[in-house]
């Protein structure tokens, strides 16, 4: 069992970065590839951004590339995403999530945090 507590949402002007933290806790959190996903009111859920368990492969949504990071801590149990050139458009609920692969399907990923808000203004 893994249980993913999400920190670092908040409102922001666009062209502005934040940093998101997705901390783990349990013993296994090395063994889990992790992704973010964020989701507006009325829309599904998509993917974000994704790293595999050891942080050498990363893969990211076209509309977040070249903007944002993702990276890990295995010491710390801890994923960020560190968000840069922010626009309205990136104004969601983010989540993270951990699953067994270093996919872009929701469906692949085992367990969830229960979201921040990331708001940005124009």
């Amino acid at each position: 069992q893994v249980q993913l507590v999400e920190s670092g949402g908040g409102l922001v002007q666009a062209g502005g970065s934040l940093r998101l933290s997705c901390a783990a806790s349990g013993r296994t959190f090395s063994r889990h590839a992790m992704g973010w996903f964020r989701q507006v009111p009325g829309k599904e859920r998509e993917f974000v951004a994704t790293i595999s368990r050891s942080g050498d492969n990363t893969y990211y949504a076209n509309s977040v590339k070249g903007r944002f990071t993702i990276s890990r801590d295995n010491a710390k149990n801890t994923v960020y995403l560190q968000m840069n050139s922010l626009k309205p458009e990136d104004t969601a609920v983010y989540y993270c999530a951990a699953g067994p692969l270093t996919v872009v399907t929701m469906r692949a990923y085992d367990y969830w945090g229960q979201g921040t808000q990331v708001t940005v203004s124009s």
